[in-house]
């Protein structure tokens, strides 16, 4: 049996070795921690900043169970197992582990590797970059630590979201297992949460395994100091995304050119190719916001991931950013955590002790390592104007980026987990690229307050969005599988609470591999022209897209669902996909490409309002249906469709209708899909204002020229003109969209669009409301104000109901509005 201690701050049950304590964070957010044969350890968390405490809570001791209980929740602990239970309020069950107990350690030595850093280290390069490898001299024992097993019991009516982004593209959780380490094509997120309203987050850093399977319902940790899980209440989706970010910190706003059309490829190659890039969009009056220069801007022969451009290729840096900037046009960059061939670089951090064991990786555990290298980026990047960061191979040992047969799962685990634990502790083998993200972060925000960090990085892990990361799922193929499965695999990232994620739209890998590797097998390989040469001072020859109108086809349709994702980036190798690669203007696919585009641009007043909404009241511009409708269990295995934003569902096409590969036509499929609408609300279509009831599966029109989008009654969504990038045109006037049927609210958000002066409140920000009894748009006053801010707008106020349109046109001059909305 446990014994019962309490003290003002916590409630700890002793039993032998065994110790669990139970903290509250705030009244919605339990902390439990379990250890045996030691006094807790309590060292800092990765995942975890917060420091509050909630004292106000009251125990009631009986004769088997203790009783803990805040204003929001109730945790009963078993003073038999000590097997902790959590109710809401009311006494309902949400989440509780076995009555057995359900936590498990196993005492583990930990031992870490020596290198000499005389001897030579062996060096090369795969297809994902530079590698290198040293061979320790010694293992010697580092500490003590633990195995560690968390089971809990889930109930058949609830669904389960999170763990991160995974290449098997699952959506529900339920019945499923999910390796958890860092690899390619693989984010971590230990963090689950449930259409029950709650969330679990693991404090863990080491290599994980979730399972709900035949094996039991648990989470399996490989080497922890103790065990530390948190409970997040709430009881929906946004509030638990809330107090996720009280637990982990709050997302900084990115610049609202991060979510206009970014193009990019592997790769450009000079600054003359990128300049005639943007001169060519703005020629087609195209929409862009972002070109991206990948791997390699510094100069050929001098090793690899030196954080400089080759004078050569870019004779004048700062002339060239300067001229894109003239053409409202950034310029993101990747930079590479390894350096080998002897760069500066590699050799300044070498001589400070601040790289890991192979002598190429900077240790980004190390804040001094953190230090030089972002002044190695600040002096040969940022100080020339590079707006944006593309932090690639951010998890920097791998193992299995080889060969013709794809291992098997428990075979990657192992692979990569054990190149890894050659350099890294194996306690913190998951988070390398949080602690390299917050050297960016902390770097840029040191050096300058006038640009906001943007940093796109194919690793993640709870907490890193606090360092203004957007995460990719990196190197996938060009296949319809693969965009199937890619829509889940963002959807169950951003359920956890990281909210910004995106995609290579058209796949990484058009075409399929002459040497067959596994990990490159795109469908379509008419046109494709290779990988380009690593070394070269001009742009790569015939380099003019994949002609095949199978590939067109997916393209588009990739196109379309990469509108509606957090960022809406174009990428690959193999192929170029800038938007005259499809043809041109008055050709169908190009027409549609550049519609999509456009409607990014229009919708851009509601995307960046929904961004800032993130950390104040946990809004996501992606979640699963489910957690959106979780009263209608019928959403629960939807892996097709999703919501953007709290107001539009977004059904994308994931099969072809027009051509199969080497631009074979099909014949007799339907120009349409089936599509879901959950009960409890009216839908709207997004394209014709049509309203279906809900609760009823549908087949919705699907040319090439639109994919199925339905808005629920009682929905606000503002919207704008096409612009040729973000903010081109200030007093641009809004179209404000009210879906009735159902009370809505929309808070319309604004700032300067860079900078953090946001931070010191210079913002604005102005509610709307739709009263359905009375018919009325309410516009609140303008709260706030920021430099360069407009004085009035014009609004062009569209009114969807049953009955049918009502277009209002009115100037809203900063005070408060009632607009009748009565026929």
């Amino acid at each position: 049996m446990f014994k019962f201690v309490q003290d003002k701050a916590s409630c700890e049950l002793v039993a032998d070795e065994k110790r669990l304590r139970i903290r509250f964070v705030s009244p919605e957010i339990v902390h439990v921690s379990y250890i045996e044969g030691e006094s807790f350890t309590d060292l800092p968390s990765s995942i975890v900043t917060s420091k509050a405490t909630c004292t106000d809570f009251q125990t009631l001791e009986e004769d088997d169970a203790v009783l803990i209980s805040t204003t929001a929740l109730q945790v009963r602990v078993s003073k038999r197992s000590g097997a902790v239970c959590f109710m809401d309020a009311d006494g309902n069950v949400l989440q509780q582990e076995p009555e057995r107990g359900g936590k498990s350690l196993v005492r583990k030595e930990v031992f870490r590797n020596v290198y000499d850093h005389s001897v030579e280290v062996a060096t090369g390069q795969n297809i994902d970059g530079a590698r290198a490898e040293a061979e320790a001299v010694d293992r010697i024992f580092d500490r003590h630590a633990f195995e560690a097993k968390l089971e809990f019991t889930f109930s058949d009516d609830e669904a389960l979201f999170g763990l991160g982004s995974h290449e098997e593209g699952y959506g529900n959780l339920r019945g499923k297992s999910q390796q958890l380490y860092q690899q390619n094509m693989k984010m971590v997120v230990p963090c689950i949460v449930s259409t029950k309203g709650y969330g679990l987050l693991w404090d863990c850093s080491s290599t994980m395994v979730f399972h709900d399977d035949a094996y039991g319902s648990y989470w399996w940790g490989e080497c922890v100091d103790q065990i530390d899980y948190y409970f997040i209440g709430g009881g929906n989706a946004s509030a638990v995304a809330k107090n996720y970010y009280a637990l982990t910190g709050a997302p900084p706003m990115l610049p609202r050119w991060a979510f206009g059309y970014v193009q990019s490829k592997e790769r450009y190659v000079t600054a003359e190719e990128i300049l005639g890039i943007a001169r060519e969009y703005r020629r087609r009056k195209i929409p862009l916001d972002v070109l991206v220069l990948d791997w390699k801007s510094w100069p050929d022969g001098n090793g690899w991931g030196q954080k400089e451009f080759d004078l050569v290729r870019f004779p004048d840096p700062g002339k060239f950013i300067d001229e894109l900037h003239a053409m409202g046009v950034k310029l993101m960059t990747s930079i590479w955590p390894i350096m080998s061939g002897e760069c500066p670089n590699q050799i300044e951090l070498r001589e400070k002790g601040q790289m890991l064991g192979n002598q190429s990786t900077y240790n980004a555990f190390d804040p001094k390592a953190r230090e030089t290298y972002w002044k190695q980026a600040k002096d040969g990047l940022f100080d020339h104007g590079v707006d944006a960061w593309w932090c690639d191979c951010t998890e920097p040992f791998e193992s299995d980026w080889e060969g013709t047969l794809k291992p098997e799962p428990h075979l990657r685990l192992i692979k990569n987990t054990d190149e890894a634990k050659r350099y890294i502790d194996e306690g913190q083998l998951s988070v390398y690229s949080l602690h390299h993200s917050q050297g960016i972060y902390d770097g840029q925000r040191a050096a300058s307050n006038k640009k906001r960090v943007l940093n796109l990085t194919r690793s993640s892990y709870a907490g890193q969005h606090r360092y203004s990361t957007v995460s990719w799922n990196g190197d996938i193929c060009g296949t319809w599988d693969v965009l199937k499965r890619s829509i889940p695999e963002g959807v169950n990232f951003c359920a956890t609470g990281e909210p910004y994620w995106t995609l290579d739209i058209g796949g990484f890998f058009v075409a399929s591999d002459p040497e067959k590797r596994w990990f490159w097998k795109g469908d379509y390989d008419a046109g494709c022209r290779g990988l380009g040469p690593m070394e070269g001072t001009e742009p790569i020859a015939n380099d003019n897209g994949c002609t095949d109108l199978g590939y067109w086809e997916l393209y588009t349709r990739w196109l379309q669902v990469g509108c509606f994702l957090p960022m809406f980036r174009s990428h690959g190798t193999d192929a170029a996909r800038e938007i005259w690669r499809f043809g041109d203007e008055g050709d169908r696919f190009y027409d549609v490409i550049a519609k999509f585009i456009r409607l990014r641009y229009q919708l851009l007043p509601y995307i960046y309002s929904v961004a800032a909404g993130v950390a104040e009241s946990g809004l996501a511009l992606l979640r699963p249906v489910a957690m959106e409708v979780p009263q209608d269990p019928k959403t629960f295995d939807l892996t097709d469709q999703y919501f953007f934003g709290p107001g539009l569902m977004v059904c994308p096409v994931i099969e072809p209708m027009y051509y199969e590969r080497e631009s074979q036509p099909l014949e007799g499929v339907p120009e349409s899909r089936s599509v879901y609408l959950p009960a409890g609300t009216g839908w709207y279509d997004f394209w014709t204002g049509e309203l279906f009831e809900g609760d009823q599966t549908i087949e919705a029109a699907a040319p090439l020229e639109t994919i199925p989008v339905f808005v629920p009654a009682g929905t606000i969504v503002p919207m704008g003109p096409v612009e040729q990038y973000s903010g081109e045109v200030a007093d641009a006037p809004l179209e404000l969209r009210i879906y009735a049927g159902a009370d809505a609210s929309f808070v319309c958000y604004e700032d300067a669009g860079d900078s953090y002066a946001y931070e010191q409140g210079e913002c604005a920000r102005v509610t709307l409301e739709w009263n359905e009894a009375e018919q009325t748009l309410s516009i609140s006053n303008r709260e706030g104000s920021f430099e360069g801010m407009i004085s009035s707008r014009m609004l062009n106020v569209r009114i969807h109901s049953i009955i049918g349109l009502k277009e209002i046109e009115i100037e809203y001059r900063g005070t408060n509005l009632v607009i009748p909305g009565r026929w």
